[in-house]
């Protein structure tokens, strides 16, 4: 039997990809969207679900449930970036950004857990960011919803187990996506004493996005995980340089990685 898919933040980038490569596996896929109403021919179906909004994702998910009679596995792949300097960035927008990146997935979690637990099965994937694992300078907010994220997978993850649900996380690095266009970018002000610093880092954050990985890696990922027994806590996702500094700042001491880091974005 095949299985059932959700997938939200499906309609493009990294949710899209994975959501084509599973259909093509033989998985029934379902992708969410704010406005899925709006996007046609899209490879797989799409169902109405804003991350910020309970009331919708209760309806996207008893949609999929009421359709299919299950709910296999949850790829928790909506998110939004955030850059700019901590002390001219708008709390506001830190809100925002933390009520979709983090407390989103975990509502998206709260919603499929009844249903995993009555099938005892289901696996639930937190797609995190490499970011999450360190503090990056203009990116500290968005570093801070998918550390937050990957801890939290930690815990959860040991309360369900005992269900027979399995959950996980994946941290891409940079992928070449339109992550970029749909990011709070604080503006880069005139007399801002972070004006010539922040610029240079935002063309910097661009260009490797601009240059990222094919976002089929993920898939590829995606799909190993799913054929797993058991999945690990963690996985990564990247080029050599992105996985191999989370091993350096396991090893190294920390005012040595706040050097490399400085050097690399030339602070």
């Amino acid at each position: 039997m095949s299985k059932v898919v959700l997938i939200t933040g499906g309609s493009s980038g990294i949710g899209k990809s994975v959501g084509q490569f599973l259909t093509q596996k033989g998985f029934i896929v379902y992708g969410t969207s704010r406005n899925s109403a709006k996007i046609i021919n899209h490879p797989f179906k799409l169902v109405s679900l804003d991350v910020n909004n309970i009331e919708t994702i209760a309806e996207a998910v008893n949609e999929v449930i009421s359709n299919e009679g299950r709910l296999d596995i949850l790829i928790n792949n909506a998110g939004m970036g955030i850059t700019g300097p901590i002390e001219e960035t708008p709390t506001d927008e830190m809100r925002n950004v933390f009520s979709t990146n983090f407390f989103g997935a975990i509502d998206v979690m709260k919603a499929v857990l009844p249903q995993m637990r009555k099938q005892k099965s289901g696996l639930i994937i937190n797609v995190t960011s490499i970011a999450g694992y360190m503090g990056l300078p203009f990116r500290g907010i968005y570093s801070a919803t998918k550390g937050a994220l990957e801890i939290v997978t930690e815990a959860i993850r040991m309360e369900v187990k005992n269900f027979g649900i399995e959950v996980t996380n994946v941290a891409p690095g940079d992928f070449a996506t339109n992550i970029a266009s749909g990011r709070y970018h604080t503006p880069v002000f005139e007399n801002s004493p972070y004006k010539e610093n922040y610029q240079s880092n935002l063309d910097l954050m661009d260009a490797h996005v601009e240059s990222g990985s094919d976002p089929i890696e993920m898939a590829e990922a995606i799909y190993k995980i799913i054929n797993t027994k058991k999945p690990k806590v963690h996985y990564k996702v990247g080029d050599f340089m992105q996985k191999f500094s989370i091993v350096l700042k396991k090893i190294l001491p920390d005012v040595i990685y706040e050097k490399l880091l400085m050097n690399h974005y030339k602070l």
